[in-house]
Formats: structure tokens, sequence, C-alpha cells
């Protein structure tokens, strides 16, 4: 299992790539969620906050979809 940010960000990429869904890491006065926009799943991330702070973001939207068919 990794154990570092920066691991764990690629492993949340890989995923994000798996199910489809996109991944928007850009600046802004936002701190991030999931949306979707014309039939396309988007997480938006603001690569401006702390790496920690992106994990939460990943991980509380990942953790809004059923992963149980998925091998992680």
């Amino acid at each position: 299992m990794a154990s570092r940010p920066e691991e764990l960000i690629v492993m949340f990429e890989e995923l994000a790539e798996r199910l489809n869904i996109k991944l928007v890491q850009d600046k802004g006065d936002f701190s991030g969620g999931s949306c979707l926009v014309r039939e396309e799943n988007f997480i938006v991330v603001n690569k401006r906050k702390p790496l920690e702070q992106r994990l939460k973001v990943l991980a509380r939207e990942f953790g809004k979809i059923n992963l149980a068919d998925v091998y992680l």
C-alpha cells in the first residue's frame, strides 16, 4: 500500500482513468469536488492547495462512488 502522498495522487489518477472520470487540477478560488457536465463525470482539485488537502478532496469524492466491483 502506498504511504507517500505523491504515490496516492498517482493511484487516484489511475483510478479516475479506470472509472472514466476526468480529473481536473487547476488554480482558482475553490477547494474542489465532483460534478457532471454533459454526461461526463469530473473531479476538480485546486492545485494551489497543499497536497494533503487535495488528497482529502479526492478521497471524499471517490468515497461517494460504489467501488465494490473495482479491483484496487
